[in-house]
């Protein structure tokens, strides 16, 4: 079963000690939001996907995922599902080997026809403000119709019920929903955060 299934709020966050890690995994519980993309942007990384996989009350996965070895280790850690910036075969094949979702970045129609063509129809778009946002959202969604998107990079709080209300978007990442500062505050901050997004996206029919 899809491990993203489900899910319309992805939390990007980039924990770097195991503080923040526990603040980050116990605030978004608390806010109602049960899955978390950890970057692979820290030191720490891998030791947070590690510990958060071993909680199981959190989907969580890897994001910044930039080659096939980073993919491995990250399954190896307990990721359920991927996330890249961009589009690579060799991640996607790793992601497909092992039976779980990935979802690639995207920007260009060029990236969305390859990304079919390796039998994909979830996708990441980013980075989602500078390509061009909802309008682009627009323009893809009847020439990709099978085609829908996790937009990335760009979106926050404020924008969050009309991307969610597009009918090309799945879901929603930010790195809003699990900042450093929120994550360094404490749990409390993480679930204020989370929560107040969880109150948008449930006004938002899916």
């Amino acid at each position: 079963m899809s491990a993203v299934a489900g899910h319309r709020l992805v939390p990007l966050a980039a924990p770097a000690t195991a503080g923040e890690s526990a603040a980050l995994a116990n605030g978004l519980v608390a806010g109602g939001i049960g899955i978390v993309e950890v970057a692979l942007r820290t030191p720490h990384a891998m030791e947070a996907l590690r510990t958060i996989a071993a909680r199981g009350d959190l989907v969580v996965g890897a994001g910044t995922v930039l080659d096939a070895e980073q993919a491995r280790a990250a399954l190896d850690a307990g990721a359920r599902f991927l996330v890249s910036p961009g589009l690579s075969a060799d991640v996607v094949a790793v992601a497909q080997a092992a039976g779980v979702d990935v979802l690639p970045g995207v920007m260009t129609p060029t990236e969305v026809m390859v990304a079919r063509d390796l039998g994909l129809r979830q996708l990441k778009l980013f980075p989602a403000g500078v390509a061009g946002g909802l309008a682009l959202l627009d323009a893809y969604a009847s020439v990709f119709a099978d085609v829908t998107f996790m937009p990335s990079g760009g979106v926050s709080e404020s924008t969050l019920a009309t991307h969610l209300a597009h009918p090309a978007v799945f879901a929603v990442s930010g790195s809003w929903l699990a900042a450093g500062p929120a994550m360094r505050e404490g749990a409390d901050a993480v679930a204020a955060i989370a929560a107040r997004a969880v109150a948008i996206a449930e006004g938002v029919p899916a």
